[in-house]
């Protein structure tokens, strides 16, 4: 049951699709996509963390580009492609490779901020390729409390395969 407080409520019916799927949205323009997400269709890997689009906890890609889905009113996603970390995973229920390096250099301590931290990272492999340490650092501006950012950078290049190329020494070396 939705309260009104005093004003009345009024619900914009929006189309979008989320993790591949159309999707048909009701709801105040001005809710933020994070809520929308986890409540009205049980989403729950975006998180909530600060609100203010400063922690990261909630990113979710809008037509491939990482957002902060605690402050992005539902009305600006209409006709737009919505990922959650839900929908990385392939049809079969292969992990992505971002996911798969994550566990392999067992990232998560508590865990909170892991899945935008996950989609951040995504983000930046599709745009970059094999990211730099300074493109990271730079792209990489979710925060995690638990301080996981030596694991979070080894994951990423584990993820483009660096981590492989940077242990192989190199052909006709010294």
């Amino acid at each position: 049951m939705k309260r009104s407080f005093g004003r009345e409520l009024i619900f914009m019916a929006i189309q979008t699709s989320i993790n591949g799927k159309p999707v048909a949205l009701a709801a105040e323009p001005d809710t933020p996509l994070l809520w929308v997400i986890r409540e009205e269709l049980g989403l729950t890997g975006a998180k909530f963390g600060c609100g203010i689009a400063a922690c990261g906890a909630c990113t979710v890609h809008v037509d491939g580009e990482p957002t902060r889905s605690c402050s992005l009113p539902v009305s600006e996603v209409a006709g737009k492609s919505i990922t959650t970390i839900e929908g990385l995973k392939s049809a079969d229920g292969t992990l992505h490779a971002v996911q798969q390096a994550w566990i392999s250099a067992q990232v998560p301590q508590c865990g909170y901020c892991q899945s935008g931290q996950i989609m951040a990272a995504v983000a930046l492999i599709e745009k970059t390729g094999s990211p730099s340490d300074a493109q990271i650092d730079e792209a990489m501006t979710n925060i995690c409390r638990c301080g996981t950012y030596p694991r979070i950078r080894k994951a990423i290049h584990a993820a483009t395969g660096q981590a492989a190329k940077a242990a192989k020494p190199a052909e006709g070396g010294a």
